[in-house]
């Protein structure tokens, strides 16, 4: 997956136009966009457009639940997973115990609907709150259903009190990045894919572009979005050149045929064990697509 688009999942319309728009994955949100009085027309669109949306040529679809606080979660969850939708988001995650604790309530209704185990897999959001910052390291080996790990601004600068969470020209002030790195080592330490946070003003493309490069530059391999119009220019920009793919299968050919070197010499350049993870990895994207 490169892109990843929220849409409200009690608005009918704004779920069909979101076919249209590009993205690998839909996120389908009963959280945030969905107003206390209408999770429930929210859990009954969601469960509607699974229904109705599924096989090859369609988008992957995650479901971004309420807070395990929140007494919510539990009703999200019987509603949708009867659908098996590909990932939950778990949103203000707080440690890999809340991992943990999300892959036994799907368990227990995978079984009960005989869906294979382990079926749905699980993306939690791990910086919403300062106690969570805390926490980053516990999600290595906290639960096979990890799929990746992304992260988010808002309700973190509501959490500390912070005036805004980004400087004039649109990147983000010390304690947001500090959050959005430690994030990306979280992902590297839990050997999952690191997905960027959203940018929430879709006008002004530039600086989202500019914002896209530097997360694929540092490590992130795919972006959120919360409009449409921003899935183009994440696809592009997270989209593997062919030049890459091509030097990714001749690091991965050369150490099949020599599995007990160290280093080699590929094209005048000396590649050694860190490259070969590298390669593999954007490798195993493609194929998953």
């Amino acid at each position: 997956m490169r892109s990843l688009l929220f849409v409200p999942a009690d608005s009918p319309r704004k779920l069909e136009r979101a076919l249209a728009s590009g993205a690998d994955a839909l996120i389908l949100d009963l959280e945030d966009s969905v107003a206390a009085s209408s999770k429930q027309q929210g859990r009954d669109g969601a469960a509607a457009f699974l229904a109705t949306h599924r096989g090859p040529g369609t988008p992957k679809l995650i479901v971004r639940v309420n807070a395990l606080d929140t007494g919510l979660t539990d009703a999200d969850l019987d509603a949708i997973v009867p659908f098996a939708p590909s990932a939950i988001m778990l949103p203000k995650a707080q440690g890999g115990t809340d991992v943990q604790h999300l892959s036994v309530k799907l368990s227990v209704r995978e079984a009960e609907r005989g869906l294979p185990a382990d079926a749905i897999s699980i993306i939690p959001i791990v910086t919403e709150t300062a106690a969570a910052m805390f926490q980053l390291g516990s999600y290595r080996n906290a639960s096979a259903r990890l799929m990746a790990i992304t992260w988010g601004a808002e309700d973190l600068a509501a959490d500390i009190g912070a005036e805004t969470n980004r400087f004039d020209d649109a990147t983000y002030t010390p304690p947001f990045a500090l959050a959005r790195n430690l994030m990306l080592f979280a992902a590297a330490s839990a050997e999952v894919d690191a997905i960027d946070t959203v940018f929430a003003n879709f006008r002004d493309s530039d600086g989202f572009r500019r914002e896209c490069l530097a997360a694929r530059r540092d490590g992130f391999v795919a972006k959120m979005a919360i409009h449409p119009d921003q899935v183009t220019i994440i696809n592009e920009v997270f989209s593997p050149q062919p030049q890459e793919v091509d030097k990714a299968r001749a690091i991965v050919e050369a150490f099949k045929a020599n599995p007990d070197a160290g280093v080699l010499s590929i094209a005048g350049a000396m590649v050694d064990r860190p490259h070969l993870r590298k390669a593999q990895r954007l490798l195993a994207r493609l194929a998953a697509g």
